[in-house]
């Protein structure tokens, strides 16, 4: 019998990095984006939030970082049925709003990325860019 268990959890650094890349890509695209990274077990690990972001948008992100980082996929590609059930079984805590995606290192899952500020489309395409930009796997996370 095992006594315990290893966790890989992305490092500081690279969730700042991830960060400041949502940041800058938000930026491109005229929108003052929120962003967080959470690690696999919900923590929160960086965060961001662009002047004139609107104030809900720092719990958004925040929700969307820790649910992928926990059922280890896009938000937006949760199951329909969930999409009440989730957020009330969680106290509010994890959300199926598009714009979270989990953060894979090749076959490693670090954590999960959430972004907030726009339209939910929008968010899951600047989270999707970050990861590119910050070398991570998309595979399986586009719309």
């Amino acid at each position: 019998m095992s006594t315990h268990r290893q966790t890989v959890t992305i490092t500081y650094e690279t969730a700042a990095r991830a960060v400041a890349l949502a940041l800058e890509i938000g930026a491109e695209r005229g929108l003052p984006t929120v962003a967080s990274v959470a690690d696999p077990s919900m923590t929160l690990i960086a965060y961001g939030m662009a002047d004139g972001s609107t104030p809900h948008s720092a719990d958004t992100s925040q929700r969307k970082a820790k649910s992928s980082a926990s059922i280890r996929r896009r938000t937006g590609q949760i199951a329909e049925a969930l999409s009440a059930a989730l957020p009330l079984g969680t106290g509010g805590t994890m959300t199926t709003i598009d714009g979270g995606v989990p953060i894979f290192f090749g076959e490693h899952h670090v954590g999960g990325l959430g972004i907030a500020g726009g339209p939910p489309a929008l968010d899951a395409e600047i989270a999707l860019e970050t990861l590119k930009r910050l070398g991570a796997r998309t595979e399986g996370m586009e719309p």
